[in-house]
Formats: structure tokens, sequence, C-alpha cells
């Protein structure tokens, strides 16, 4: 069954938004990101499947945004462009594949929610409430998830 693109847009345009001005800076730019963002979901709806939306969704435009910066010909206005540059633009695949397995360890010990209340928390910056909402969990459950990756963590650092 196809995505109800128009559904995950009045639900999802929001969150999709705020990481899209996090990477960009610029409001203009991020609108007209987010905006790609879902017309790549309508021309793949019928490829995608309909779990995780948040963080397929999420995925969608960090590659928009990250696409964008480095298409970028410009100098970086500000440090912290720059930065997200560098990131996007590593060629050290060892550096990358060492943390995508780290990652991967991590979120292997926790549901797989759990990634995707981390990431709208403490990467983009919403509040418990907010996060909670999105992921359809209670404050508590939200609060309950995070503390239960902070004891995944301190297990990997004490390894």
């Amino acid at each position: 069954m196809a995505i109800d693109v128009e559904a995950y847009y009045r639900r999802y345009g929001p969150q999709v938004l705020r990481r899209c001005r996090f990477l960009l800076r610029d409001e203009e730019k991020a609108v007209d990101a987010m905006h790609d963002v879902f017309v790549q979901l309508l021309r793949h709806r019928e490829d995608l499947k309909n779990s995780a939306p948040s963080s397929l969704l999420h995925q969608i435009a960090t590659r928009v945004c990250l696409n964008r910066l480095r298409g970028a010909r410009r100098r970086p206005e500000d440090a912290h462009d720059e930065l997200v540059l560098r990131i996007a633009s590593a060629e050290d695949t060892g550096a990358r594949t060492e943390a995508r397995g780290l990652l991967d360890w991590l979120f292997g010990r926790v549901p797989a929610s759990s990634r995707d209340i981390a990431v709208l928390h403490l990467v983009d910056g919403m509040t418990l409430e907010e996060t909670a909402r999105e992921v359809g969990l209670s404050v508590s459950g939200v609060r309950k998830r995070l503390r239960a990756l902070s004891s995944v963590l301190e297990e990997m650092e004490a390894a």
C-alpha cells in the first residue's frame, strides 16, 4: 500500500522543517529542502514501507540538506556550516565505519524507537513533550527510554 504523502506532510512537516533549519541555517533554503523531501517521498511512495515514518523522513531530510551543502560552490557563511560540510564530505571511511558500528551496537541494545527519541530530543532540540507527542509515548516513557540509552552508553564507556 502506498504512503499517504499528504498525511505525512501534515503530521511530520514541522519535524522535517526543523531538521532542514538545523542543517541549512536559512529559513528559505530550509523550506525549499523540506518540500524536496516530500517530493522525493511522493516519487517513491510505492516503493517505501509505511513503518517508522519519522525515521524515514529524518533520513531523507538529512540527505537532501547535506546534498545541498555539498553542492554549494560558495564559501560557507559560518563555522557551523563549514563543520557540517566537512562531516558531509568526509572521506575517512574507516572512521565512518567505526562510528556506524558503535551506533549499531548501541541501538541494538535498546528499542528501535529509542533512536528516534534520541535524535528528536538530543539532536533536533525538541522538548520532552514534543518528542513524546511525535513518537506516541508519554513524557515519562520518553524519559525512561533516554535513561535506558544513557545506561547503555555508560556500559559502553566502561567496557
